[in-house]
């Protein structure tokens, strides 16, 4: 957990399917949010917990989920969020935890080639503000083909589901996470005031 010394905030982040709390991106809104009045608890997710490598089914993530939140001392308003798995679920049980916003870091649209298959039900099922954070090349739903309204959408270019870029993209690695974490900082402090 990364402690702001002047709490406004809580962020609440799950990891997504592929990696953990250690994510660059994570990471670095654990470093950077502080300075901003925001404390950042990264969650583990329960099969990595345990030891797996698959995750768990969405309903099974929800209710871990849930138990995690009911333990912690949130201080200031509350806002959760993830990436990728953990941003569905953070989608779907911002509302009923009473948070003040959700984050959605590479939230995945839909199936990679699969956009007929959509998962926007769940954005729009956060009810409260909410923040996705999407890479340019993102073969989970690149952010154009996110649909107005339920979100605000901000893009990382040439960047894919991982936040990382090509190393002949006119964008640094270094830029891209700054990015997300620009992105990020600006919504929250719009969010809180």
């Amino acid at each position: 957990m990364a402690a702001a010394r002047q709490v406004r905030a809580t962020l609440v982040l799950g990891h997504g399917a592929g990696g953990g709390v250690e994510t660059p991106d994570l990471v670095a809104l654990s470093r950077e949010l502080p300075q901003a009045g925001v404390t950042v608890v990264r969650v583990e997710q329960p099969w990595r917990v345990a030891g797996r490598k698959v995750a768990a089914p969405p309903p099974q993530l929800d209710v871990a989920w849930r138990a995690v939140l009911g333990h912690l001392d949130i201080e200031g308003a509350l806002v959760v969020g993830g990436r990728s798995a953990g941003a569905r679920v953070a989608c779907r049980t911002a509302i009923e935890l009473g948070a003040m916003g959700c984050l959605a870091l590479a939230f995945p649209l839909h199936p990679p080639g699969r956009a007929e298959v959509t998962r926007v039900h769940e954005l729009t099922a956060a009810g409260v503000p909410t923040l996705v954070v999407q890479g340019g090349k993102d073969p989970f739903g690149a952010p154009e083909q996110f649909p107005d309204g339920p979100a605000t959408v901000r893009p990382v270019p040439y960047a894919d589901h991982s936040f990382r870029v090509a190393k002949a993209a006119p964008l640094t690695q270094r830029e891209a996470i700054g990015l997300v974490v620009g992105h990020v900082r600006t919504w929250l402090g719009d969010l809180l005031g």
